[in-house]
């Protein structure tokens, strides 16, 4: 009785599409190795954080700034972004259908979108409360974090936006295949990171 090998983290194509899967052995450990040096990133820049967060220097702290609300409310959009791009993945190699892979695709942009408009009208509101960068060593901290993940989610919608003119320029090849495997990958890293934040930055913060 035969086995299938799982040749990387993530997901395997395997006999459903074994030209791509045969590819992906080379392309999808190099973009691991990518999302290892971003999470170096972000593990300097949470460190940064958890060191200054006491760091107020009189100006408004977590409790006066963070909506929690809000901010739960973001990471269910995140969450189910996910989720739907887990969907689409599947949808890409079971289904062999591509009007079923771009609606969970679309799905997941306008999720990401949500995220990154409460995210936006956050810093806003945080900023009109007297939460700006200079004001303490606490939110420069906070800022070079939590909008770092930011610029991320946008550079992930911007990716995805041109992965859809790509399939409907190219349909499923190998090459638009192989950028979905990236794509979903780097959608989930930055799911996982979101979760970090959301414990480290704002629960602790409202402790």
């Amino acid at each position: 009785m035969s086995q299938e090998v799982f040749h990387y983290p993530g997901l395997n194509l395997g006999k459903a599409h074994p030209r791509t899967h045969a590819i992906a052995q080379t392309t999808i450990f190099g973009f691991w190795v990518f999302l290892m040096s971003d999470a170096i990133l972000f593990g300097l820049v949470f460190s940064s954080y958890v060191t200054s967060v006491h760091a107020t220097a009189g100006a408004p702290g977590p409790k006066q700034l963070f909506d929690i609300t809000s901010v739960f409310a973001e990471t269910l959009l995140l969450l189910a972004s996910s989720f739907t791009f887990g969907m689409a993945s599947l949808s890409m190699k079971y289904s062999h259908s591509k009007r079923r892979l771009v609606g969970w695709l679309v799905l997941t942009l306008v999720l990401g979108a949500g995220f990154l408009g409460l995210e936006t009208h956050d810093f806003l509101t945080m900023v009109a409360k007297g939460g700006a960068p200079e004001h303490s060593g606490f939110l420069s901290a906070f800022w070079d974090l939590v909008p770092l993940h930011g610029l991320h989610v946008t550079g992930g919608s911007i990716w995805l936006i041109c992965l859809l003119g790509q399939i409907k320029r190219y349909g499923l090849d190998t090459r638009t295949k192989l950028d979905i495997m990236r794509l979903a990958l780097f959608w989930h890293f930055l799911d996982i990171v979101w979760i970090a934040i959301f414990t480290v930055v704002y629960l602790a913060g409202l402790a």
